[in-house]
C-alpha cells in the first residue's frame, strides 16, 4: 500500500522537495524527530495532506511555516525515493521466437504468455539473420562444439525478435521460457509445453542484465525501441 501512497504523491514530493532547498539547516534539525513520525503517519494513514496544508501554521507566524515545510519534508524525500527506485525496477529483456517457433505457427502463443503475466512490449521485429549475424548473438558459445550447426539454425529461417519491458522480467523472462532442455522444463512453460528436444527449443531470452543490454542493442537500434505507458499498468503495479 505504501508504495500506492508514495506513487500518488510523487508531483507534490518533487514540489516539496524543490521548496526545501530554501530551508534552513537549523529548522530540519530542530523537528528531526517530529518529522519521522509525520512521515511514518502518513504512510500508516494511506492518505497524503493536501498541499495548501504545508507551510500554514496556526500561529501564523513566519518560523511556523519553516516548521510545516520540514516536517514535510522527509515524508516528500521518500515518496520521491520510493518511486525512483520503483522506475529503477523496469528493466528489458530480449526475446527471440527461432525458426523452429516461427515455422510452427508459435508466435502468438508465446507473445501471449507474457502479456498475460503483465509485462509490456516495447520493440519488434521479423528478420531473418545471416550466419555472421548469429555468431555474433552466439559469440559466448564459439569454444563450443556445437556453436557452428547453432549458428546454422538461427539463420535457416525467419526469427521474431522481441523487447520486453517490466519489473523483474529478465529473471522472470527465463522462467516464463522454462530449461534449455524441454524435457527438463516445469509443465507450464514456454518450452515444458511446447517443445520436446534441445535443438529445436523455440525460443530464446536473455539470461542476465549485461547480456539483455548487448542482445537488444545488437538486434534492435535505439530508435526502434518505444517507450510509452500502457492502461494497464495501474492494474499491474498499482501506479494511480
Amino acid at each position: 500500500m505504501s508504495s500506492q501512497i508514495c506513487r500518488s504523491a510523487s508531483r507534490a514530493a518533487r514540489s516539496l522537495l524543490s521548496a526545501s532547498k530554501q530551508t534552513s539547516h537549523q529548522a530540519l534539525s530542530a523537528v528531526e524527530g517530529r518529522a519521522a513520525a509525520a512521515a511514518a503517519a502518513v504512510l500508516i494513514r494511506g492518505k497524503v495532506p493536501s498541499l495548501a496544508s504545508y507551510g500554514r501554521t496556526t500561529s501564523g507566524n513566519a518560523s511556523g511555516g519553516w516548521v510545516s515545510g520540514a516536517l514535510a519534508l522527509p515524508a516528500a524525500a521518500y515518496m520521491l525515493q520510493e518511486q525512483e527506485a520503483h522506475a529503477a525496477e523496469m528493466e528489458r529483456t530480449f526475446i527471440a521466437i527461432k525458426p523452429d517457433g516461427v515455422q510452427r505457427g508459435l508466435i502468438s502463443e508465446i507473445i501471449s504468455r507474457f502479456e498475460q503475466k503483465g509485462f509490456k512490449l516495447v520493440a519488434i521485429k521479423i528478420v531473418v539473420p545471416s550466419k555472421d549475424f548469429a555468431k555474433k548473438h552466439y559469440h559466448d558459445l564459439k569454444e563450443r562444439p556445437f556453436f557452428n550447426g547453432l549458428c546454422d539454425f538461427l539463420s535457416s529461417g525467419p526469427v521474431f525478435a522481441m523487447v520486453w519491458e517490466g519489473e523483474g522480467v529478465i529473471k522472470y523472462g527465463r522462467k516464463l521460457i522454462g530449461a534449455t532442455d524441454p524435457q527438463k522444463s516445469e509443465p507450464g512453460t514456454i518450452r515444458g509445453d511446447l517443445a520436446v528436444v534441445v535443438g529445436r527449443n523455440i525460443i530464446h531470452g536473455s539470461d542476465g542484465p549485461e547480456t539483455a543490454k548487448d542482445e537488444i542493442g545488437l538486434w534492435f537500434k535505439p530508435e526502434e525501441l518505444v517507450s510509452y505507458t500502457s492502461n494497464a499498468e495501474k492494474w499491474v503495479y498499482g501506479v494511480n
